[in-house]
């Protein structure tokens, strides 16, 4: 067969496919990629934009209920180098939180704990600048653990419930990569979706709506 530039391009297409689809068996979970990011209490929104500043939504996240906000604000920890731009999101919760990835913590110097999002309990401290005034949260910031959101009919159809912890196989290219203790959490608020943070991420080469599955062996 003569191989033209066409037909060239339709084999790279597929094998670029192939590649890229998780193996067989099992379904499949899409994965959404988490950067660093800001939850704020009512408090301490009032404080670094104004008594009464109302946040701004501009686009839906994944999860219900949740968006992604107009408002960015500076962080910084004990290195006074300063990483700005960091995005809040909403709603407003009861006690601000700050989650970041490890890579980002060497350059704040501070060494947060892995947590579930809002245990909050001893973990490390950080500043937060904003248009306004500045909030130095004596714990507040956590690297988030890897963990998949599920509705209970999900839960039912993997057989697991809230609080488990899996195994997951990530498969990016020539890139397959395990990923241990993996937590789930069930809500009928949930729809089904794995967040990971930038680092483990870029680590195996995902984006948006890559997909896992759960490991089996």
């Amino acid at each position: 067969m003569e191989l033209n530039a066409q037909s060239i391009e339709a084999i790279v297409k597929k094998v670029i496919s192939e590649m890229d689809a998780p193996a067989a068996g099992g379904d499949t979970i899409p994965v959404g990629i988490s950067n660093r990011h800001i939850h704020l209490s009512r408090e301490d929104l009032d404080v670094l934009f104004g008594k009464g500043y109302e946040l701004t939504p501009i686009k839906d996240l994944s999860q219900p209920g949740q968006y992604a906000c107009k408002e960015q604000l500076t962080i910084i920890g004990p290195s006074m180098r300063p990483i700005e731009g960091v995005r809040v999101l909403g709603p407003l919760r009861k006690q601000s939180q700050v989650e970041i990835a490890v890579t980002d913590s060497y350059v704040l110097k501070v060494k947060p704990p892995v947590r579930e999002s809002g245990s909050l309990d001893g973990s490390a401290p950080i500043t937060i600048i904003g248009p306004k005034g500045i909030v130095t949260l004596k714990e507040g910031c956590i690297i988030a653990n890897r963990h998949i959101h599920m509705s209970p009919a999900d839960a039912a159809r993997f057989g697991v419930k809230d609080g488990d912890y899996i195994n997951v196989d990530a498969f990016s290219g020539t890139k397959r990569t395990r990923w241990f203790d993996v937590q789930i959490r069930v809500s009928d608020k949930f729809c089904l979706e794995m967040h990971v943070d930038t680092d483990d991420a870029n680590a195996v080469g995902f984006k948006n709506g890559s997909t896992v599955t759960v490991a089996k062996d």
